[in-house]
């Protein structure tokens, strides 16, 4: 690793070598040369004067890029497509001729990111599957366990901790959705000519329009694709940039929220991220264990989300076929954006491997506050006994307040129990009242909806995608 020069933490820290891989020089040019391979073979197939040895030819470099070559072109000429095609004509002397013919820059910068980022898409999809299930173990696991609901962060209805995790998971299923919508629908440009009306092969193939017809379909087929851009300028549309970046900030926004609320159940000391061994968790107070893997989704995800808005602006600011301030931008906002989402999930599902639940703190802190859910329930026997209703709901009032003064000004235990069993209007004991206070009787539908939820939603999900599950993740730091 180089140390005088910047390199990005992406691809240092964060990402996976999958990832990396995928918008790697080498999976870029050799894309490149595959799409001319490609292009050359569908003009011959099509009648050009295009020999099978020239194709051979250029399938025997395909792989071995002379990028020395390339480098040494491009200082002269200013231009990384035709720098290529140089460097790509000097291993093939017989072929150079017929390299590119008829294509323009974009035949191979634009198709070769629709199948870059189709793959990227693909490898987003494997972890995102693999998230959700194994949140879904988690979900299960902990379908039955009550705990203490928040709205607004204050103390609300019971709910389980299983439950809680179903709300993470709905999340990351909008983001699946989105992420299948624009899976399906990814197409290649296709070789559409400098403003997108393949003049240049009109000219090739004599005016013959239904064999020119013909090019786009070819060309995807080989390439894996089964369909192009029906209509172009020199570029296909950065509006489809833009809808990549938008799943991936999707994706962004349900991590973050998972995390928030792993932070805040880690500061409750309810629930806890994996802490190595010899993980230190801060420099100065050696007793801390500081939700940092969280933290680090937090912040990757905030990267991702204000990246969209590189997509939006470029996408809004070409002009007519085709400018060239998107290049720049592209280069940097789409790669970086897929890097990022890959070190997201895989912190996402090492955090959820790993969680660490507390049940014992859970159910101590739940209990502290079932005193004041339980009242309607015990308002409600209280006038089965012939209690009059609005005269219990006052005094619960009152002795509600006060047992919240004591708690919060005094620091004592929560007595609002011990006050209604000795209060004759409600004519009940302490035994009586405490044999109320089971949690798994103020939770309502969390269990059910939980293993409904699961078995009929997700499920199907993780069968249909069975192929792709069993992943682990490994993180740098």
């Amino acid at each position: 690793m180089s140390t005088d020069r910047y390199s990005s933490p992406l691809g240092e820290r964060y990402a996976s070598k999958e990832m990396q891989a995928i918008f790697s020089q080498d999976k870029k040019f050799k894309t490149w040369r595959k799409l001319w391979i490609a292009l050359a073979e569908v003009e011959h197939e099509l009648g050009l004067n295009i020999t099978q040895e020239q194709i051979d030819e250029l399938k025997a470099h395909a792989e071995d890029i002379n990028y020395d070559v390339a480098r040494e072109r491009e200082r002269v000429v200013r231009h990384d497509v035709m720098s290529h095609v140089y460097a790509y004509g000097v291993q093939c002397p017989s072929a150079k001729g017929i390299i590119h013919l008829g294509a323009t820059s974009c035949y191979v910068g634009d198709n070769t990111d629709i199948i870059i980022m189709t793959e990227a898409l693909k490898l987003v999809k494997s972890k995102l599957i693999n998230v959700i299930a194994e949140l879904s173990k988690f979900a299960m696991e902990y379908k039955d366990l009550p705990t203490l609901a928040f709205t607004h962060f204050q103390p609300a209805q019971p709910t389980t901790v299983g439950k809680r995790a179903t709300l993470w998971i709905m999340d990351l299923l909008y983001d699946l959705e989105d992420l299948d919508h624009v899976i399906d629908n990814m197409m290649l440009l296709g070789c559409k000519g400098t403003t997108g009306t393949q003049a240049s092969f009109l000219e090739l193939f004599d005016g013959d329009h239904e064999t020119i017809k013909k090019i786009d379909g070819m060309i995807a087929e080989k390439m894996g694709f089964d369909k192009c851009q029906p209509v172009s300028g020199q570029t296909y549309s950065r509006k489809v940039d833009y809808r990549i970046l938008s799943v991936l900030s999707g994706i962004a926004q349900s991590a973050h929220k998972f995390t928030n609320d792993i932070r805040l159940l880690q500061h409750l000391k309810e629930i806890e991220e994996p802490f190595a061994k010899t993980q230190i968790g801060s420099s100065a107070m050696a007793y801390k264990r500081n939700p940092m893997r969280s933290e680090r989704i937090a912040s990757l995800a905030d990267f991702v989300m204000t990246n969209v808005m590189n997509g939006a602006f470029v996408s809004s600011t070409q002009w007519f076929e085709r400018t060239l301030d998107d290049s720049a931008n592209k280069r940097l906002s789409v790669p970086e954006g897929f890097l990022a989402v890959d070190g997201i999930l895989d912190l996402y599902l090492n955090v959820v491997d790993g969680l660490v639940v507390y049940d014992k703190v859970i159910t101590s802190r739940l209990m502290k506050e079932l005193p004041f859910m339980a009242t309607e329930n015990i308002m409600m026997d209280a006038v089965k006994r012939g209690g009059d209703r609005q005269e219990l709901h006052e005094l619960i009032r009152v002795h509600s307040m006060e047992a919240g003064r004591v708690v919060k000004v005094e620091g004592k235990e929560n007595d609002l129990l011990e006050r209604i069993a000795a209060d004759p209007a409600f004519g009940t004991t302490m035994e009586e009242l405490q044999a109320i206070m089971e949690p798994k009787n103020f939770v309502g539908r969390a269990p059910e909806q939980t293993e409904e939820f699961i078995l009929e939603v997700v499920n199907p999900i993780l069968e249909a995608n069975k192929d792709i599950l069993g992943m682990t993740a490994e993180i740098n730091v």
